[in-house]
């Protein structure tokens, strides 16, 4: 295998461990049991935000590659970002040129900034999940009744469940923002190998 495809492999080989210990984690049963504490679905949420990230990381990633691919193996009669910008900075002078590629890696870079966001969004949904699981926790704590040994185990309940959301959402969103957040910095870095390529071939 060539170097055209070592962006496509590292992205499968991070997947690969990441799934394989979320494999492990459900045959060990923590999978069921956070969704089965999470009352506020907030775990489900997080859940859809990053897989629809994930899937949209996968595609800008296979564009990349793509382009890397056609960059790294340069054929001017090929539609390309590579000959397209060649075209594009042909005959003009070093300030164009130099115009040119800035709007070139802005142009590539905004089609992925999405995913930093989701990824960052992941965190926020576990922080507003923490939020939520301090204000059902809370809502049963009633002190005019704390002295009824028999009112005493139904605020125990819902003070555990309500703990059990706010933290199960906050580890659930740190951790796939993390994952997904791996993901976006090799789509970054991909996408800035790309632009050094395409720069390196037009001065060439």
């Amino acid at each position: 295998m060539g170097l055209k495809y070592l962006l496509l492999l590292r992205f499968g080989l991070v997947n690969l461990v990441a799934f394989a210990l979320l494999g492990a984690a459900w045959a060990q049963g923590l999978v069921a049991k956070v969704i089965n504490a999470d009352i506020t679905n907030m775990v489900l949420l997080i859940c859809t935000v990053f897989i629809v990230g994930l899937v949209l990381a996968g595609y800008r990633l296979w564009k990349v590659s793509k382009q890397l691919n056609a960059a790294y193996n340069f054929n001017p009669k090929e539609k390309s970002r590579a000959s397209d910008f060649i075209a594009k900075t042909k005959g003009k002078d070093a300030s164009s040129r130099a115009n040119i590629t800035q709007a070139l890696r802005l142009k590539l870079f905004s089609r992925i900034i999405h995913i930093r966001y989701i990824a960052n969004s992941l965190t926020i949904l576990g922080l507003i999940g923490t939020v939520l699981g301090f204000i059902i926790a809370l809502s049963g704590v009633d002190p005019d009744v704390a002295s009824n040994p028999s009112a005493i185990s139904p605020m125990v309940a819902q003070l555990i469940e309500g703990m059990s959301v706010a933290l199960y959402t906050t580890l659930v969103g740190a951790i796939l923002s993390v994952w997904l957040g791996l993901i976006y910095q090799m789509l970054a870095t991909g996408t800035s190998n790309l632009v050094s390529r395409i720069i390196e071939i037009s001065e060439s």
